[in-house]
């Protein structure tokens, strides 16, 4: 079932909450994934940031932490730097996922999404289990502050992702689906890989893509409504599902972000039947 409509707060590249609540309020957008690293690294006051966007009517839907040192200048790099995968950068992204998660409290989140890493399809491969075991340990860290995680598709399959899941054994773990990643990652159809996570699924991204023309190399980010993501039947996935599924729209590439995220938004109202409120 659709919930609300919001945008991702980095699609905008904000320098600070006035800026931010500017520009979702010029595009008409009244909810917001968060990143959090500016504001655990004291850069956005946690205070001002909750002031600033209440009184500009907006809602925090969720936040997104980002972990340390991810390359995504090739497909290789980032499966190599991703998420909480590389031993080097454990112990930093233990850190930031405790820090995040005080954050994400203190702003009263219930949920945060980040990457987990490409998860080897093997559970035969020996790094599997450690990195199941480091998601458990980010899981636990969001959960002791009541905070649920979503896994943003991609990186793997959706079965390689439910097996995953399934094994991780953490209630409070979750989905944030994004199809566009599906496609740019070459990792199956969005529209089929909705049907197997089903149930997991607790926040969507609204981000449209092309394929590589070249197997093994990055696909193209694309305005949406003009890739390769069945948009239509893929809300009506989305709506099918028995729990509520906030959409956030992101955008990461092109020069006219804002005109970009209105139109998607509008794409979302228009293919909704207008089943769907902005906050």
């Amino acid at each position: 079932m659709i919930g609300r409509v919001g945008v991702c707060s980095w699609s905008l590249q904000p320098n600070g909450p006035v800026s931010l609540a500017e520009r979702l309020t010029s595009i008409g957008a009244r909810c917001v994934q968060i990143a959090l690293g500016p504001l655990r690294a004291g850069d956005w006051k946690i205070e001002e940031t909750r002031r600033v966007l209440d009184d500009a009517g907006i809602s925090l839907l969720s936040g997104m932490m980002a972990t340390e040192d991810e390359d995504y200048s090739t497909l290789d790099t980032i499966r190599v730097t991703g998420g909480v995968r590389p031993d080097a950068q454990w112990e930093t992204n233990r850190g930031i996922a405790e820090g995040d998660a005080r954050v994400a409290a203190e702003l009263g989140l219930s949920l945060v999404t980040f990457h987990a890493g490409f998860i080897p399809h093997d559970e035969a491969d020996p790094e599997r289990e450690v990195l199941l075991e480091r998601l458990r340990t980010v899981i636990d860290i969001f959960a002791d502050q009541g905070v649920r995680v979503g896994f943003e598709t991609g990186q793997e399959t959706a079965a390689t992702l439910e097996v995953a899941l399934e094994q991780l054994d953490r209630p409070t773990a979750g989905v944030n689906f994004d199809p566009a990643n599906m496609i740019l990652y070459g990792m199956g159809d969005p529209i089929e890989a909705v049907s197997v996570l089903g149930s997991r699924i607790i926040q969507a991204h609204v981000k449209d893509a092309n394929p590589a023309a070249t197997p093994g190399n990055w696909g193209s980010e694309e305005p949406a409504g003009q890739g390769m993501v069945d948009w239509p039947s893929f809300f009506q996935e989305i709506e099918r599902l028995p729990q509520t599924v906030d959409l956030l729209v992101e955008r990461e590439a092109g020069e006219n972000r804002d005109a970009d995220i209105g139109s998607a938004i509008a794409l979302i109202a228009r293919l909704t039947a207008g089943g769907v409120t902005r906050g």
